[in-house]
């Protein structure tokens, strides 16, 4: 029987990460810091729900330099907030486009201002406002003697090591994905529709476990797919497909992010030259991703492989990153990315590779990072390139 982690988290959880949030506050001397996008307002509150898809209403949070986290939301989700370890909940009737939330967070931030204190906010790579531009340029002629700080590096430098709750719940999610991957012949079929591969895959999932697939994307074509973005089209898998599928599922708030890749009735040589390939690639990286190694040394090692069928290396950007309560988080494992790997960072190892006519072929697994080897997460792919219906 499967154990199924606890859904939340217990209040020991939050307090740890607001301790650590406000030590470094402290040495960087801010005085706060104001967040307003869901994983940071999640991460330090437990505030979970789906309605940060409606772009309609800006949910905040504060952060304070004393004291616990302070939340300035619509009204409209006090009850679930009041279930949190938040006790300080300030609402307003939303939506209200001439005031969402502008005065009430006027009445928090005004005396920081007057002071001349110094708030945190994301300004970096990744980040975003989510608040109309309209209301942030109000508020902040509103608080002249506000000085903003960037707080990325302080609040990803948190997020990016995940705790054993985190871990608990991401590994979760990955043995719920590799078990349906591990039904793939019984799922796939030559003459199956392409969008139903994905909607069989979903169903998987969701059979297996998993809250929500919000992610899946993937190619098919003869002899290698060229396109792993598009929606999926009617097209039928046909013999001497080269399919893949890239699952984003989630448990209680958190991704898995891992790929396979199949033959449809028959393989080729180059397909399963480009699969053991990448496998050795993945291998690189395994060897390599431990506590110390830097994101540009784990790129290294795998492109070092790759080069061996593919001179460019595999020229997507990078070939990996962070995973957890977003898809994909930071850092990357790029030649630009310099960040150190640390014990419980939860990274996926993805290296990828073109050959033959314009085709391409992507391979990922999600691993715990370690002081020695990594602890895999998702199942680990055959080396061999698997063939659905063989015969």
């Amino acid at each position: 029987m499967v154990n199924i982690p606890q859904r939340g988290f217990p209040v020991s959880e939050f307090a740890a990460r607001l301790q650590c949030a406000q030590s470094q506050m402290v040495s960087q001397n801010l005085d706060g810091i104001l967040l307003m996008s869901e994983p940071e307002v999640r991460y330090f509150s437990g505030f979970h729900t789906l309605f940060w898809l409606s772009p309609t209403r800006p949910w905040f949070l504060f952060i304070p330099i004393e004291g616990k986290p302070i939340a300035i939301i619509p009204e409209i989700g006090a009850a679930l907030m009041r279930e949190t370890w938040v006790e300080d909940i300030r609402t307003w009737s939303a939506p209200s486009p001439d005031d969402d939330g502008i005065s009430l967070l006027l009445d928090l931030l005004n005396p920081l201002s007057k002071q001349g204190g110094r708030l945190g906010i994301m300004k970096g790579h990744e980040t975003s406002l989510r608040m109309p531009l309209a209301d942030y340029e109000r508020l902040m002629t509103s608080l002249p003697g506000l000085n903003l700080i960037d707080a990325t590096s302080l609040v990803r430098s948190l997020r990016m090591v995940k705790s054993a709750f985190e871990i608990e719940k991401i590994a979760h999610i990955c043995t719920i994905a590799s078990n349906a991957f591990a039904r793939a012949n019984e799922i796939f079929y030559e003459g199956q529709p392409f969008a139903e591969t994905f909607r069989a895959f979903r169903m998987e999932c969701l059979a297996q476990g998993a809250d929500d697939v919000p992610y899946l994307a993937g190619g098919a074509d003869i002899g290698g797919y060229q396109d792993i973005i598009s929606p999926p089209s009617q097209r039928l898998l046909q013999k001497g497909d080269i399919l893949m599928l890239d699952t984003g599922a989630t448990f209680d708030g958190y991704y898995c992010d891992f790929d396979r890749n199949y033959a449809i009735g028959k393989d080729d040589e180059l397909s399963r030259r480009a699969h053991d390939t990448l496998w050795r690639a993945t291998e690189a990286g395994l060897a390599v991703a431990k506590s110390g190694t830097t994101c540009r040394e784990l790129f290294q090692a795998m492109s070092g492989v790759i080069t061996e069928m593919d001179y460019q290396g595999g020229d997507v950007g990078r070939m990996g990153h962070g995973l957890g309560m977003q898809l994909t988080e930071q850092p990357s494992h790029a030649v630009f990315d310099e960040t150190v790997l640390e014990e419980n960072m939860v990274i996926t190892l993805e290296p990828s590779l073109s050959y033959g006519d314009g085709r391409i072929m992507v391979h990922e697994e999600n691993i715990v990072v370690q002081n020695g080897a990594p602890r895999l997460l998702s199942r680990r792919a055959d080396q061999e390139l698997p063939i659905i219906g063989r015969g």
